[in-house]
This record gives structure tokens, sequence and C-alpha cells, in this order.
């Protein structure tokens, strides 16, 4: 049997789960409760496991994530083929068919399972057992999608309608047509004829059979991809696609480019607990939910209250005579809607981006390769902010023009260095950076190091950095 490679599709921003989903830390990588031991990206790295006889997994991300993306993989123990970044933003078919590229350059008879990183499958050895029997019909020369059974006549859905059966696979059938997104009428139609199945945007194809195709029927996707990967560069274990080569590519899903137009289209009824997680309503639809339909995350006190998702990282939320709203209190922002409006909910952070807030990009927890910081307070001409540093993190060498710094250590121990001068640092100690002197925080330790930092100054905006080393080989215009 062929060898099979999951590829791990983790670009998607995930705007209808704002407030907790941001763009810099999107729905992948959200933990939405306590109780969830992993995020979506975790869970989809484990689900088809090298121990279920799979190949190590290929992941697909832009340059933002793709320090997220080692440290889940790192976390769980993962050992992954490969993290590639996109330069740009082309939509499926050309990240798919870089994917191809890169495993048949090296096993022409390999078969890609291509997923998304943010879908909850609740049953993995079923899910496990379906790429299993997919990849055999793959191996003919098909490409196969998994179709779920419709529970409801969903409207966010695209539907494939199953044509004739494939001679030789039981429960296999031909692709008669797809249709995206049909109106409710339509929908609750194609209910009850039996015969269509929610596109669940999850592939089995072969390498080979898939860039066929895509050279027959998108030859510019097929193009711009073998000249990204021809062209990448190794960078500290990432594959950088060749920017101008994969901006050749147009942006374009792979459903549109091959999947619609190809007759090798074969689709495999899936039913192991599918849902794409597609907006808050989905969550509250997956969530325990108590007798009055509530699905509560975080500290609330619900008083006439039913059918609502109610989720608060800090403060309590209490509610009276409310019913089917949704209501997500984070530390910078709150959202309140009607349940049945939950998928409208991108339409708002397209107006804060639109409005140049930063609401919409990051959340009071910023992520970098070293950890992560936290403000704990911001005033005119001084912030507080609380530094996470994982044990072997280090900042870059960096000054600013525009601030000086208090460091106060309250966890660990501290390696810094200030102009020439470099000296560990302890819990209940403290150093003061004045502006423009070059310093650097590291983490020489086996435990998280936390740092109280007071910053002093007329400006205090991220892009007051200007890096002279730095081992995680960050842009100059890269603030992150």
């Amino acid at each position: 049997m062929a060898s099979v490679y999951p590829v791990v599709l983790s670009g998607g921003s995930g705007t209808r789960l704002w407030p907790l989903s941001r763009a810099m830390f999107p729905k992948q990588f959200v933990r939405f409760s306590k109780s969830q031991p992993n995020s979506f990206l975790a869970a989809t790295l484990q689900r088809l496991a090298q121990e279920r006889g799979f190949a190590a997994p290929l992941v697909i991300c832009n340059n933002d994530h793709r320090f997220l993306v080692k440290d889940e993989a790192d976390r769980l123990r993962i050992k992954l083929g490969s993290i590639v970044l996109e330069p740009d933003a082309r939509n499926t078919a050309p990240a798919i068919a870089a994917a191809a590229v890169l495993v048949e350059r090296n096993d022409p008879d390999g078969i890609l399972v291509v997923m998304p990183s943010d879908h909850v499958i609740e049953n993995d050895e079923a899910f496990a057992t379906a790429v299993r029997r997919a990849s055999e019909i793959a191996a003919t020369g098909k490409l196969v999608l998994f179709g779920i059974p419709p529970g409801s006549p969903h409207t966010g859905y695209g539907y494939i309608h199953r044509g004739a059966p494939l001679e030789g696979f039981k429960d296999a059938y031909a692709v008669a047509a797809f249709t995206e997104k049909p109106d409710r009428a339509t929908a609750e139609a194609y209910l009850a004829t039996g015969e269509y199945l929610w596109n669940s945007g999850i592939f089995v194809l072969g390498a080979r059979t898939f860039l066929d195709e895509v050279t027959r029927l998108a030859p510019e996707v097929a193009a711009a991809a073998r000249a990204a990967v021809a062209n990448a560069s190794e960078d500290l274990g990432f594959t950088r696609l060749d920017a101008k080569s994969f901006g050749a590519a147009p942006s374009i899903s792979v459903d549109y480019a091959v999947m619609e137009r190809t007759s090798a289209a074969a689709v495999l009824p899936l039913d192991v607990g599918w849902s794409d997680v597609g907006s808050w309503s989905s969550l509250w639809e997956l969530s325990a939910r108590d007798a009055n339909g509530n699905a509560v995350h975080g500290e609330a006190m619900l008083e006439d209250t039913s059918g609502s998702y109610i989720h608060s990282e800090n403060a309590l939320v209490a509610t009276l005579g409310v019913k089917d709203l949704v209501i997500v209190d984070t530390p910078d922002a709150l959202l309140v809607a009607d349940r049945a409006r939950a998928q409208d909910v991108g339409g708002l952070v397209a107006k804060l981006r639109k409005a140049g807030r930063k609401e919409h990009e990051t959340q009071v927890r910023n992520y970098r390769p070293w950890g992560y910081f936290e403000t704990l307070n911001i005033a005119p001409r001084f912030q507080v902010k609380l530094l996470h540093v994982k044990p072997g993190g280090k900042l870059s060498m960096q000054m600013h023009h525009h601030r000086s710094e208090h460091w106060v250590v309250v966890h660990g121990t501290a390696k810094v260095t200030i102009g020439d001068e470099e000296k560990l640092v302890y819990e209940n100690q403290s150093v003061y950076i004045v502006a423009t002197q070059w310093h650097r925080l590291e983490n020489p330790g086996k435990t998280p190091l936390e740092i109280i930092e007071v910053q002093l100054g007329s400006y205090l905006g991220e892009d007051d950095i200007v890096r002279a080393d730095d081992v995680y080989r960050r842009a100059p215009d890269e603030t992150k």
C-alpha cells in the first residue's frame, strides 16, 4: 500500500469566532474552554499520527504563525515532515499543489490526505480507517472527497450530489455535481432525495494524479507551485516557498480549480462526528448544555436565560431574561450577538480592520517565538506587561528609541545583557534599561521565566524595536 502523507492546511483566520480568534492567533490555536486539552491544530496532528501508520504530517501555514505551529508539534512531541510557509494567501489550490510537488518528488506514488487544521472529528479511529479506505480508491486514479451525511438543511455548507457507485468499492460514488451553499428550500429538497452530502473540505489524493489534473485544468497553478518549490529556501527548519513564483498563481480554491471540473472526482461518505466549527453557533451545538440549553465556559450567573452560549475568560457574566445569545468576554473585547446571526461576526471583524483598530489582529496576550507577553495596564507614557519566556527562549538583541524599561523577575532566573555587561537576575531582583541601550533577555533555566516589565516613554508601540541579532531570524520589519 502506498504511503499516506497528512497535509494540514493552517492558513485560516477564523474571523467568525472573534474575539477569541484573532489574525495573529486564529481559531486553530485557541483552546475554547479550560476542559479542552488541545487546540484544534493539536487534535488534527494527533488524528493521523505516525503510530496509526501514516507518514509525518506536512503543515502549510503563513509566516506569522510558523512558531505557533512548531510549538504545538513540539509540545505534543510530534515529528513533522515539514512546515511549509506560504508567502502569500492564494487559497487552497496553490497550497495543495505545492504540497503535492513536495511529496511527489520524494515519493511519486504517495497519497495525500488534505485537511483543514480547525475541524472537529469526534471518532479519530473511524476517521483513520476511512482515510485508509479512501487511499485505496485514490491509488486507482480517483480524487476522493469525504462527504458528510447531512443532519439538517444547512445553508452554510457546500453540497455534493453523489452519482453512480464506484465499482469494487462499497459505499463510494462518482461525483455528479457540486452546489455551493444553497438556500434553505434547495437544501431541504436535497435532504429529501437522500443523494446529497455536505462537502467536508477533506481530500485524499494521489500526488501524481492530482498534479496531472492540476496541470491539465489549471496549468498556471501547477506551474507556480512547481516553481515555488524548486526555488524554495530552508530557514530554521521551515520550508519557505519562493514568493515571486507562488505569487504568480491565481487565488483559487481546489474545488473551483480542479474538483468541479475533473471526471476523476469520487466521494466517500464519512460519519465520524464532524464539524467545521465555523461559528459560535457551531460551538454551541458541540458544547455540553444545561437544562435550559445554555453552554457556559467560565464564570457566569444565569437567570431566566435559555439557548445561549456564554464564554468568559476572567470576569463574571450575569444574564437576566435573555435567550439565544452569544456572549464572549475577553480582556479587550466583548461580543454580544444573536445566535442566529453568528455567521455574520466576520463582517464585524472586517469593519474593525477597516477602522484601523488592533482588536481584529491581536489580543491582550501576544505570542512570540520565545513565549508571550501580556499587557496588564497601559496609559499615556507608561505600560506594564508580563513577559513569559519559555525555557531556552531568547529575545533579540535590541534597543528602543523612545522608551526605557524596568524588568522585575517574579519567577525563574533571567540572563540579561545590557551593552557589554551580562548577568543573571534572580527572583525579586530588577534591572533598568535606558532608552537607546542595547539589551537582551533570555531564559537559561528549565522552568518558565516570568518578568514584570514597566515601560516609560513618549511612544510605546511594538514597532519601536531595532534588532541587531535574532536567533529566530525575524525580518527587520517583523514586530511579531
